[in-house]
């Protein structure tokens, strides 16, 4: 008999094609399954809950798999041994046991991402944000973020040809904050298209700099149209921060 496990993991994105399997490219979800497999001694396939691009990173990222061997409730070692044998740049959090049919994409409630832009060039940051030099107007990209609440379908801010069947979203929250010399933007929505939170931050940093206005980002929204939003932030400041799940999928241990 299977039994579901969520594993709740982080990783840096530098060094990887993403999330996702591809053919001859380094993914997080290749180095994840050969370590499942070798540490359980039985062949695991993970499902993520999403995908991310090449050198995006996660503070917060979960997958489900299957196994038929194993009570990992009872491997108190599992985490450690687990953990030892990953590289240093993916780590495992937490395991938990949940219902067969949970899944860790569809039974998200919510995804939170985060984007750091640095404003002073910080050699420990290069691979975790964006740095931009010169004044940028914080308040306005905030009145931006109020325009994303009126709307759901984000076409403008998708990859073209994503192959997605719908670019409706509900975005939960949005905000700058400054942090000392960061600015760190939080998205929260109920899903993300590919490509919409990098999009998003290029052409609010275009309402920042005063490249556009507030009715101008709004149009942007209105058009459904990738051509006319501003091109997107390096992937090397976003983060996906947190995943929602509802409770009720997660037997107790």
């Amino acid at each position: 008999m299977k039994t579901r496990y969520f594993i709740f993991i982080s990783y840096k994105g530098t060094s990887y094609h993403g999330w996702q399997l591809q053919p001859n490219s380094v993914t997080v979800q290749k180095i994840l399954d050969e370590a499942l497999s070798v540490v359980l001694s039985e062949d695991i396939s993970t499902t993520g809950a999403g995908r991310t691009d090449t050198g995006v990173h996660a503070t917060y990222f979960c997958a489900h798999f299957d196994t038929v061997s194993h009570d990992l409730s009872s491997e108190k070692n599992f985490l450690f041994r687990l953990n030892r044998y990953l590289p240093k740049d993916i780590s495992v959090n937490s395991i938990r046991k949940v219902i067969p049919d949970a899944n860790a994409r569809f039974s998200a409630i919510s995804r939170t991402y985060k984007y750091y832009i640095s404003r002073t060039k910080d050699p420990f940051a290069e691979n975790s944000s964006w740095f931009i030099h010169g004044s940028i107007d914080i308040a306005q990209m905030n009145e931006a973020c109020l325009q994303l609440f009126s709307h759901s379908d984000f076409t403008s801010f998708s990859r073209l040809h994503s192959g997605a069947k719908t670019n409706i979203c509900n975005i939960m929250k949005a905000e700058w904050i400054e942090e000392g010399s960061r600015l760190v933007f939080t998205i929260k929505a109920d899903r993300f298209l590919r490509n919409m939170v990098r999009a998003i931050v290029g052409t609010m940093v275009d309402v920042g700099f005063n490249k556009m206005n507030i009715n101008e980002f709004e149009d942007i929204i209105l058009a459904k149209d990738r051509c006319r939003a501003g091109k997107s932030a390096p992937a090397k400041g976003l983060f996906l921060d947190y995943i929602e799940y509802p409770q009720e999928i997660f037997i107790n241990q």
